[in-house]
């Protein structure tokens, strides 16, 4: 544990939130996929790199870096088996009862709204691309918070993108609209 009283900046705290989802095999062009995956049925002309813009925006956000550092953290406590039982054992199986993973996503969806937890829910359920590896307990490695992250990092993503197509198709239509985040 650091004593250091040196308030750390803000792009060292998103330099590091980067740096701990790369290394713990997240690469931000497959959590874009999800983006696309979610969108491209409402947007055909949907790209990768928008997609993968909308993601980079999401992760400039402190609340969400906040919850990517506090997951990634616990589940790498938990790989160390420096926590004790019950609460080790629940999280190295990933217990269905257990919920907290889900509810530290969540506070990543309360940044971009309703939209945000709907797609959440279904891309929770079906686990496409990344999800899906993540979950996989046959590496090793224990991802019981971050698949859930990468999926809310996702879904905002796609609520962001949803938001600003809707504000760019109103802005073409010449009505006015209020700005948002």
């Amino acid at each position: 544990m650091s004593s250091n009283t040196t308030q750390i900046t803000e792009d060292a705290i998103h330099a590091t939130t980067l740096a701990w989802m790369q290394d713990r095999g997240v690469d931000l062009d497959e959590v874009a996929a999800l983006v696309l995956y979610l969108q491209r049925d409402f947007y055909p002309d949907l790209t990768p790199e928008e997609c993968r813009n909308h993601v980079d925006h999401v992760l400039t956000k402190r609340e969400v870096q906040n919850a990517i550092l506090t997951g990634i953290q616990l589940d790498r406590l938990a790989e160390e088996k420096k926590m004790d039982d019950p609460l080790l054992d629940m999280i190295l199986r990933d217990e269905s009862l257990y919920g907290i993973d889900e509810i530290l996503a969540t506070s990543i969806l309360n940044v971009y709204g309703s939209i945000g937890m709907t797609n959440y829910g279904y891309i929770d359920r079906v686990k496409p691309g990344i999800l899906s590896r993540l979950d996989n307990k046959s590496s090793g490695k224990i991802h019981t918070f971050l698949d859930d992250l990468v999926g809310a990092v996702a879904a905002s993503a796609a609520s962001r993108l949803s938001h600003n197509r809707k504000m760019e198709q109103e802005r073409g239509a010449g009505q006015t609209t209020e700005t948002g985040s």
